[in-house]
């Protein structure tokens, strides 16, 4: 093999487990970020209300 002949198996192999990983786990990053997509994510008064709903029995409560 000389360095004008790419080594195609090992290209396509690249490209078909990538293929592969998007199939099974989809993006992994969104395409805009929670600060660009705006919506402030809720009050904390929110925030505080689930931590209160979730709080694990032996935090008191």
């Amino acid at each position: 093999m000389t360095k004008s002949d790419p080594p195609k198996p090992a290209d396509d192999d690249a490209v078909a487990r990538r293929r592969r990983l998007a199939e099974v786990f989809g993006d992994v990053l969104p395409e805009t970020t929670s600060d660009e997509r705006g919506g402030g994510g809720g009050s904390a008064d929110d925030r505080e209300a689930w931590y209160r709903d979730n709080r694990p029995p032996h935090h008191g409560g």
